[in-house]
C-alpha cells in the first residue's frame, strides 16, 4: 500500500530529524502532500515557540491549501537533569519546548483543521509519563509528557465537533541524533533499557512513523482520545 494519505495535507513539526523526520518520509510515500517545519533542515524554518512567527507560517499554509489534513506535533525540546540540580530556567524551557510548543502549533493551525471536515492530530507524549525509568533524571520531562497527554484529551473534546481526532503516541526509547548522545555518555544506559523491554531492541523512527501514519489515516476514523504506547513492552508490566 502507498496510498493510505492521498491527498490529504500534513504538517509535521520537528521534520528535521528523529521521529519527526520519519514521520514526514512515511508520510510523503503514502501519498500525503507533506510540509515540514523545524528550526533548520525542513520544507520550512520557525521558532515554533515564537507566538507570531508561528501564526503567520500557519496562515500561509492555510491561505496556501486551503485546509490541514493532518497535524503532527513531533518537535520537542527537554534538559534532562536531577530534582536538586535542575534549573528553574531548564524547568521551565522544557514545558515550554514540550507543552508550548505543542499549544502554539495547534492553536494556529485550528482554523484549518476544522476547514479539511475530518483531520488528525497527533502528539507526542512518552514512556516517562506512565513510569519513571530507573537511573533517568526526567523529572521536567515526565511532567512534560504527562501534560500532552492530558492536553490531546482536551483536544479531542473540543475537536469532535468539527470531526478532528486527537491521539498521541507513547514512544519508548527510540534511537535518534538526540538519545544517541546519551547511549554514548553512559555505555550501560541502553542495557537499562533493554532489561524494561519485552522486544530486545531499541525503537527507531519508523517504528514510531508508522503509527502515526495510521492514526492519521481514515482507518483510524473511529480512534480519538487515545494514548498509544509504541514501547516495545516497557510499560506494559
Amino acid at each position: 500500500m502507498a496510498d493510505r494519505l492521498q491527498g490529504k495535507v500534513a504538517v509535521v513539526t520537528g521534520a528535521g530529524n528523529g521521529i519527526g523526520e520519519g514521520c514526514a518520509r512515511l508520510f510523503a510515500a503514502e501519498g500525503a502532500h507533506v510540509i515540514g517545519i523545524d528550526r533548520a533542515g525542513a520544507d520550512e524554518c520557525c521558532d515554533l515557540l515564537d507566538e507570531g512567527a508561528t501564526g503567520a507560517l500557519f496562515q500561509r499554509i492555510g491561505d496556501r491549501h486551503g485546509r490541514i489534513d493532518i497535524l503532527v506535533n513531533a518537535a520537542a525540546f527537554a534538559v534532562f537533569d536531577w530534582t536538586e540540580t535542575l534549573s528553574y530556567a531548564d524547568w521551565k524551557a522544557t514545558l515550554s519546548g514540550e507543552l508550548d510548543i505543542v499549544f502554539l502549533a495547534t492553536r494556529a493551525a485550528w482554523p484549518w483543521l476544522k476547514a479539511s471536515g475530518s483531520a488528525s492530530i497527533i502528539n507526542f507524549a512518552s514512556a516517562n509519563a506512565r513510569h519513571a525509568l530507573e537511573g533517568s533524571p526526567a523529572l521536567a520531562h515526565c511532567a512534560g509528557k504527562g501534560g500532552v497527554m492530558a492536553m490531546t484529551r482536551q483536544l479531542a473534546m473540543e475537536g469532535a465537533p468539527h470531526n478532528i481526532r486527537a491521539n498521541s503516541i507513547a514512544p519508548g526509547f527510540i534511537k535518534t541524533q538526540a538519545t544517541a548522545r546519551h547511549l554514548a555518555a553512559d555505555p550501560a544506559f541502553a542495557a537499562q533499557v533493554l532489561r524494561k523491554n519485552m522486544l530486545q531492541r531499541l525503537g527507531e523512527p519508523d517504528d514510531i512513523g508508522w503509527c502515526a501514519v495510521w492514526l492519521a489515516s481514515d482507518e483510524a476514523r473511529y480512534v480519538t482520545g487515545a494514548d498509544i504506547p509504541v514501547d516495545a513492552g516497557a510499560t506494559a508490566w
